[in-house]
């Protein structure tokens, strides 16, 4: 982590009985990942629904997406301490109570209706989430032979992207399907105190549900006998006096790998959230908002799609030549979207899904390669840079200062340091030895 005093080492498996395996854990520890990402990508349909109740241009619009990428950089640091603190079992159930209670905030916010603290508790529920990725991300990383982590990563977040596929369809039909902005184009009704008032409160209902299902899903992991993960060689303590270890800089895949997650997500959040205006215009896809939000489901269809694939391709070929050809393609599918018309401009934004699908798992298990004992503190910095996705707010002044399709360009230029890392910043320097693999499967 970025603060070594105050973060837990990299985690191993403890020692287990002959026999033992770790499918059915990381099978339960996918459902987190679906879960953050289902609630991740509620917001590109919240969005346009915050943008027509509280009257606010793209700029504005974006920034409320800033404010829930903000929280990775803030509770990092701290979710890694509360980590050594109590451990990576309680520490996950703690994030899903968080995001259990930012979500039940969040129907506060919507009785109000209060846009101050609709900010406060996506706060929240992204804070939680982070602290689940904290976690999650390096454990599933490490359960299992070293040279399939980037193929088992890819796996688990599929059911991330499963999460992302499903979410839209929730998010269209619970919120913007039962109201008025969102049932028409976009821009092409202005709203009465009375209908902004009533569709603030549409989001009640699907916040419940998924209050709900957050804290069934706490019970289940308390209860469930996770694998105990140890912490700390000596070695590992000695290298933590330092409150970022400089030890980390002479590791050329991290060094470019954290500005690598960081810019990612710049295009990745970009293009969610502003696909469903983007979509609904006249000279695009000419629909409501509502119909736009099922067309995004396409999008991260494309991704939990390119996460299967990617997964089986990176099992035979080399993660960094997999990422290369992935970031070409989201370079060209941009570029067609910047500068075409129409549904061709259209489906050249939703094929950009399968082309950012292997591209978060594949950085950050590039990033952490043979940093051993060190792989902890680098996870953290990954993660940190996960706070890249604040600064989409750029894209949304882009698109108010010149236009909405322009602003893709952002994105575009994303991709090319994405394929920058790939060909020569996630080349490993001063590789720590991996350690001997036990048991010999993807997934034990």
């Amino acid at each position: 982590m970025p603060s070594v005093g105050t973060s837990p080492s990299a985690p191993v498996a403890q020692s287990q009985p002959a026999g033992v395996r770790y499918g059915p854990a990381l099978a339960l520890l996918a459902s987190l990942f679906f879960m953050w990402g289902f609630i991740t990508v509620i917001n590109n349909t919240l969005l346009p629904h915050l943008r027509s109740v509280f009257e606010l241009n793209y700029t504005q619009t974006t920034l409320i997406e800033s404010v829930w990428f903000i929280a990775y950089f803030v509770a990092s640091i701290p979710s890694a301490k509360l980590i050594e603190w109590v451990g990576y079992k309680k520490s996950l159930v703690i994030g899903l109570l968080t995001m259990a209670a930012g979500a039940v905030g969040m129907m506060l916010a919507a009785m109000i209706p209060s846009y101050g603290v609709t900010l406060v508790m996506l706060f929240i529920i992204a804070s939680g989430i982070t602290l689940l990725q904290v976690a999650a991300n390096p454990y599933v990383a490490v359960c299992g032979k070293p040279e399939t982590a980037s193929a088992r990563l890819n796996l688990v977040q599929a059911l991330n992207s499963m999460g992302t596929m499903l979410a839209p369809m929730f998010g269209a039909y619970l919120i913007l399907g039962r109201t008025k902005g969102g049932t028409a184009a976009e821009g092409a009704v202005a709203l009465t105190q009375a209908e902004r008032l009533a569709d603030a409160q549409s989001v009640i209902l699907p916040y419940a549900l998924v209050a709900g299902v957050l804290v069934v899903l706490a019970i289940i992991i308390a209860r469930f006998p996770l694998p105990a993960m140890v912490s700390e060689s000596d070695d590992a303590k000695e290298k933590r006096k330092h409150i970022i270890n400089p030890e980390l800089f002479k590791h050329r895949n991290l060094v470019f790998g954290i500005p690598a997650i960081f810019i990612y997500l710049i295009a990745e959040i970009g293009v969610g959230n502003l696909f469903i205006n983007f979509v609904s215009r006249p000279d695009i896809g000419n629909m409501s908002l509502e119909q736009a939000g099922h067309y995004l489901t396409f999008l991260w269809g494309g991704m939990m799609v390119g996460r299967f694939v990617g997964s089986a391709i990176m099992s035979r070929f080399d993660a960094a030549h997999v990422l290369a050809v992935f970031s070409v393609g989201a370079f060209i599918t941009m570029l067609v979207t910047s500068f075409a018309d129409g549904h061709v401009a259209m489906w050249s934004l939703i094929l950009v899904g399968l082309f950012h699908s292997i591209m978060f798992p594949t950085i950050f298990t590039l990033g952490i390669k043979g940093l051993g004992p060190l792989t902890e503190e680098a996870s953290g910095l990954l993660v940190m840079a996960i706070a890249g996705g604040a600064l989409v707010f750029v894209q949304g002044w882009i698109a108010d200062a010149y236009d909405l399709q322009t602003s893709f360009l952002l994105t575009a230029a994303c991709e090319l340091y994405v394929l920058f890392y790939a060909l020569w910043g996630s080349k490993p320097t001063h590789a720590e030895p991996e350690p001997e693999p036990e048991p010999d499967a993807l997934f034990d």
